[in-house]
């Protein structure tokens, strides 16, 4: 990915379409939190990438308009995961929200909407209230709250709760790579982010 220390600059402004080239060298530690345990992966034999977030995180809501792109230019050895972050309370509310629309194959333009909905004042703190929103963005109310009461959904809720804990995440935007290397928004913002996890990819691939 990099080839030298000199290109650091350069290429942490083109971090797009990157992340399938060879890593200049080790991520510095500081970095990063290395788990003792690793956290098994979705997809086994793939490098993983996990988002963990919200939608009632600020930082999360910005982070979107790039993490989207980023994600999807990531290359086929890359699997990207997004995750609600289950704290308790409404975190674990929006959470169980996010895997219901995931269950649903919402859009992302419908994930937007519950972003700016959120951010608006509406707290969407009841499945009645995520119903009546959803049902402007083309989501029939009664499928809605059926699929949110699901048991197929509880099971990703207390799978994420598993994850979140695993994960021992204390705050969100984070990012997992690899099962094993957790870390945050960095001075550089997103830009940063995207750096430290094209090189931690790198890194893992190189070490397969």
């Amino acid at each position: 990915m990099r080839h030298s220390i000199l290109n650091i600059a350069l290429a942490a402004s083109c971090l797009f379409g990157l992340a399938g080239q060879t890593a200049m060298a080790a991520v510095d530690a500081s970095q990063y939190v290395e788990l003792k345990d690793a956290v098994p992966q979705v997809v086994p034999g793939k490098i993983e990438v996990v988002e963990l977030f919200s939608y009632g995180c600020g930082h999360c809501y910005n982070l979107e308009a790039s993490i989207n792109p980023w994600a999807a230019q990531l290359p086929e050895d890359v699997n990207f995961v997004k995750l609600p972050a289950m704290f308790g309370g409404i975190w674990d509310v929006y959470g169980q929200l996010y895997l219901t629309l995931a269950t649903l194959d919402a859009k992302p333009e419908v994930h937007h909407a519950v972003f700016e909905a959120i951010r608006g004042g509406n707290r969407l703190k009841t499945p009645e209230a995520m119903a009546e929103l959803l049902k402007g963005q083309g989501i029939e109310p009664a499928k809605f709250l059926a699929t949110y009461s699901s048991f197929a959904v509880q099971a990703k809720v207390m799978d994420a709760k598993k994850r979140t804990a695993a994960y021992q995440v204390t705050g969100v935007p984070s990012l997992v790579v690899d099962g094993k290397y957790r870390f945050g928004m960095t001075s550089d913002g997103a830009k940063g982010l995207f750096a430290v996890a094209d090189q931690l990819i790198a890194q893992v691939r190189a070490a397969k």
